[in-house]
């Protein structure tokens, strides 16, 4: 409640003087076993006051009345300052909210990878016997194929790190392998350079196809049904002279 409060009672709390006498309008009045006394109670307006709160800290105080000498006033002591007295309570109610977050798996260090690739590849590239080149727009991709679990590894790298997750990319580096049954037979070590990352996994793809075909000759059949074996010959065209692209022309005007 704000404003003013008026409260009713046979108990009076009062701050300032030790005592005060309050002026009664009879003496009959002090003969009856309780004295009702009037207490307004000012407050400003931006507190906020619960009367049930001040209810029970009122009732909890017990003083004693002390009727004075003279017949028309009644001493009343003070309560002692040590006293508290709660007007209102505050709940205070904390919300903890804890979140994890799956990490990403970590990917091997580059460094690992290259004693790795070092080690599974003696000699380097050109020493192998199961290598193939695949060309794809400006893209070139050296593959090497060896008998293993199915791992690629692209530059050093991952090949989904190296790909960005992409896919498509992804589908483009396994059609050979899948479509003869050995994407869990061998692994595929690649060098790529030029072009972009989706150049370079369809040179890859051509590359891992031509590679297959020197483990055996039987899977000719099969790889060139798919298309896997034919070289993509589409580059992006040159731009002419007069024109905004190779063949976008600017906007005819007739005057």
């Amino acid at each position: 409640m704000l404003g003013d409060i008026i409260v009713y009672s046979s108990y009076v709390i009062l701050s300032g003087s030790p005592s005060l006498s309050l002026p009664c309008s009879s003496p009959a009045a002090l003969s009856q076993n309780t004295t009702k006394f009037l207490i307004t109670i000012n407050f400003p307006q931006t507190m906020a006051l619960s009367i049930s709160s001040l209810t029970s800290s009122l009732s909890s105080l017990s003083f004693s009345s002390q009727i004075s000498r003279n017949p028309n006033s009644v001493s009343i002591p003070q309560p002692p300052k040590s006293v508290p007295i709660s007007l209102f309570s505050k709940t205070t109610r904390s919300l903890s909210i804890s979140a994890t977050v799956a990490a990403p798996p970590e990917s091997e260090p580059v460094e690992d990878l290259k004693k790795y690739v070092k080690s599974r590849l003696p000699g380097g590239f050109a020493a192998q016997t199961i290598i193939g080149t695949g060309r794809r727009k400006s893209a070139i991709a050296r593959v090497v194929l060896q008998e293993g679990t199915g791992k690629f590894i692209i530059n050093y790298r991952d090949a989904r790190e190296y790909l960005q997750g992409n896919p498509l990319w992804l589908q483009y580096i396994k059609v050979p392998l899948v479509t003869l049954g050995y994407e869990t037979s061998y692994d595929v070590f690649v060098k790529a350079h030029g072009g972009g990352l989706s150049g370079q996994a369809q040179a890859i793809s051509l590359g891992i196809a031509r590679a297959l075909l020197k483990v055996s000759e039987d899977h000719r059949s099969p790889l060139r049904k798919e298309g896997l074996l034919t070289r993509d010959s589409r580059v992006v065209e040159r731009k002419k002279v007069g024109l905004k692209k190779a063949r976008k022309a600017p906007q005819y005007s007739k005057r």
